[in-house]
């Protein structure tokens, strides 16, 4: 894909909103847009915010745009645009109630059947734009006590990468290819300060993977 005089549209959470960085000029996207000539870079992320809907919704007084899942704010992006970034899934091991499900779940309470139902929004809504998906990052704590699918972060890269690969949508694995890993202190202390939002330095290796990966599409 030719990146020069594009408009991106990125959905995600707080490390889209830019939770770490410096500035806004910072935030991935907006490295992306500055480097590769973007026309526009237009930026959908609301900080804790999951792919999956919740069953337990946040206490009145408090962020209202919290659980917006993916799906519902789908719906709230620009539609004159080449193509669309999907960024998130963390917070849905970090804080999330859904369950996993399986793949033939449609349910949106469910990480597996609320990742079909966004995808299949996505390509009703950009039937004809690029959509592609960036996997959650490593990050410090991601494996939770239990054996239950949702105790592991990596789970919910490989459903992720699932149900993507079922609609023919591309995935970005920065779980596996970003060289971000909080549990490496050197790599911790560059890139990855908090050990879950990059900084400004983990926003440029993120931007610079990303570019590659669309030039590739």
């Amino acid at each position: 894909m030719e990146l020069k005089g594009k408009k991106i549209n990125f959905l995600g959470d707080s490390i889209t909103e830019g939770v770490g960085t410096s500035c806004a000029e910072a935030i991935y996207h907006q490295v992306l847009k500055a480097n590769a000539g973007l026309a526009e870079a237009r930026n959908y992320g609301i900080s804790g915010t999951r792919i999956a809907r919740q069953s337990t919704w946040k206490a009145e007084g408090e962020n209202e745009r919290f659980d917006l899942d993916f799906q519902l704010r789908a719906c709230e992006m620009d539609p004159d645009c080449d193509a669309v970034v999907v960024f998130g899934g963390t917070n849905d091991f970090g804080h999330g109630d859904a369950p996993m499900g399986d793949f033939a779940s449609r349910d949106p309470y469910t990480f597996y059947g609320a990742c079909h139902l966004l995808m299949q929004k996505l390509l009703e809504l950009f039937p004809d734009k690029l959509i592609v998906f960036m996997t959650p990052l490593h990050r410090c704590e991601e494996v939770h006590p239990g054996s239950a699918p949702e105790s592991r972060l990596e789970n919910y890269v490989n459903a992720l990468q699932e149900v993507a690969a079922y609609y023919a949508l591309p995935v970005l694995d920065l779980f596996r290819m970003s060289g971000i890993q909080p549990k490496v202190p050197i790599i911790k202390e560059k890139f990855c300060p908090d050990g879950l939002h990059p900084n400004d330095e983990g926003h440029k290796k993120i931007a610079a993977i990303l570019e590659g990966f669309l030039k590739a599409l």
